[in-house]
């Protein structure tokens, strides 16, 4: 197995908008950015978007992290300009692990604080 060459909190804390598209990319095929905005309302039962402008942004930025990977597929059925497709590396999963790590043990001290109601 292959170690990691960089530490992945050295990206921490990530930006909202990063965090959501690593997870909305999953460990599943690669998508393209509709399919990326639609995947992270889906997550979020809709309680987060995320705009055209910020995706793009947002995937340029992490592509040059490392985080993406971005491909053009072989053929495009739609007949328009052909799409590009992102996919998250390794390094990009080790990423949303530290961040899900890091908002987790947030969430731990916002329990111990009773902030999600109920008699203190």
């Amino acid at each position: 197995m292959r170690r990691l060459t960089r530490d992945p909190a050295e990206l921490l804390p990530l930006k909202p908008s990063t965090y959501q598209v690593l997870l909305a990319l999953g460990d599943g095929e690669a998508m393209h950015g509709y399919a990326i905005m639609q995947a992270v309302s889906s997550l979020t039962d809709g309680r987060e978007a995320i705009l055209p402008g910020t995706l793009y942004a947002a995937l340029a930025r992490m592509v040059d992290e490392g985080l993406v990977t971005e491909s053009a597929p072989a053929h495009d059925a739609s007949g328009g300009p052909a799409r590009r497709y992102y996919q998250r590396t390794r390094f990009g999963r080790a990423v949303a692990r530290a961040e899900s790590e890091r908002l987790r043990a947030l969430v731990e001290v916002a329990r111990a604080q009773n902030l999600f109601g109920g008699p203190k």
